[in-house]
């Protein structure tokens, strides 16, 4: 069985890593450079970039610190945001990138996820999707979470699965920030429904949150942001408990000698 992944994200505006709550009121949280080789120390298994107004402001994800990032990192990380055509991923992948994420793009011409793999291969494709609970459907947004649109959480998955995405990176825009947990009914689902890696994000709030998303949810990646960002959950003992819960977790082996 693979082991299951922990994934800190951190949303980049303007240079600065930031955390809201269901997609708004955001505050800083720090620097993105920092943060990120900090979370390797801590035994992170990858680290994902957004830059959540790329889209929305018609930008092109900073490239400069997509370089400063690389350079600090012992360990794969994504970048996502403002990322439109094929000539994007390569920038991004020639700055050290290891994967990129499309989200708004993807919806807008779903043809661009069949050019990536197809150019890049389905391993570096992350198709994000940012869905909100109404009505007991999962409607999928643009831009951020400020745009909805026609298209649904499981059908457009499978869509982008069979146009060539290698993981969907699935934010429930409900449960953002707001740390209750996960959405394990809709990764369960997702789950069943995909054959490739699903990674749970929006709702972490304590531990029990994150064994929840393996082991109902059935995710194959867990990511949270503002938990890790604040200090409220140490991601050593976060590995440590999920394994003594008979979760699969990578360790490294400094990690067990640890003082409680």
């Amino acid at each position: 069985m693979l082991a299951k992944r922990i994934i800190p994200c951190l949303d980049v505006k303007d240079g600065i890593t930031v955390k809201g709550v269901n997609f708004v009121n955001f505050r800083d949280a720090g620097d993105p450079v920092e943060l990120g080789a900090s979370y390797s120390r801590m035994g992170a298994d990858e680290l994902v970039y957004l830059d959540i107004v790329a889209s929305h402001e018609g930008r092109k994800t900073f490239t400069e610190l997509v370089r400063r990032v690389a350079a600090h990192l012992s360990i794969p990380f994504t970048v996502g945001g403002g990322i439109h055509e094929l000539s994007d991923v390569e920038r991004l992948l020639n700055a050290g990138a290891d994967k990129v994420s499309v989200n708004s793009a993807a919806l807008r011409r779903p043809e661009l996820i069949d050019e990536i793999a197809r150019h890049f291969g389905s391993q570096v494709c992350v198709v994000a999707i940012d869905a909100n609970q109404e009505q007991d459907d999962w409607i999928c947004y643009l831009n951020g979470g400020r745009i909805a649109t026609e298209k649904r959480l499981f059908e457009w998955a499978e869509e982008a699965e069979a146009r060539g995405a290698g993981e969907i990176l699935f934010t429930s825009m409900t449960h953002d920030g707001v740390k209750d947990g996960y959405a394990n009914d809709a990764l369960a689902t997702l789950a069943e429904r995909l054959h490739i890696p699903v990674i749970a994000s929006g709702g972490a709030g304590k531990i029990a949150h994150f064994h929840d998303a393996f082991a109902v949810g059935k995710a194959d990646a867990a990511l949270a942001a503002s938990v890790f960002h604040f200090g409220e959950i140490d991601i050593r003992r976060l590995k440590r408990e999920l394994l003594s819960r008979g979760i699969n977790v990578r360790i490294e082996d400094d990690s067990e000698r640890l003082p409680d």
